[in-house]
């Protein structure tokens, strides 16, 4: 369950009030972190973390979501890209000063290492993460 989401896709049939939905599995490079969760996951971990702030409101996030799946993959074994809700988990943007999204914290350590705020091309987020590295 750790690397995996479970989108829902719905289809609703108008006019006939009869509802069908089908599961799709995907696997996710990045997994989601929570307050409750955050110090075992990303400060206690023995390599660098970064932590996508995020909200399901924020278009800018959307926007770089796939592009933090790839790099994900891309730099596997170097680094781990997690993602945080700041509407479900609120105290841990807070603790770390987070006013706008995206925020992308790495971490490591346990120490900030690197902040970048605001959505950017793949290619820049990437070479931003591999020199903060």
């Amino acid at each position: 369950w750790q690397n995996k989401n479970y989108l829902p896709w719905s289809l609703s049939a108008f006019g006939c009030g009869h509802t069908w939905v089908a599961t799709k599995e995907i696997n996710m490079a990045t997994k989601s972190v929570g307050d409750n969760d955050f110090a075992s996951e990303v400060l206690a971990s023995g390599k660098p973390v970064l932590v996508d702030f995020w909200a399901e409101w924020c278009g800018p996030c959307k926007m770089i979501g796939p592009s933090l799946e790839e790099i994900s993959e891309e730099l596997a074994g170097q680094v781990e890209i997690v993602k945080l809700n700041i509407d479900d988990h609120p105290d841990t943007p807070a603790k770390y000063g987070v006013r706008g999204i995206p925020t992308m914290i790495l971490f490591k350590g346990g120490e900030i290492a690197d902040t970048k705020v605001g959505a950017a091309p793949k290619a820049q987020l990437k070479s931003w993460l591999e020199a903060a590295l």
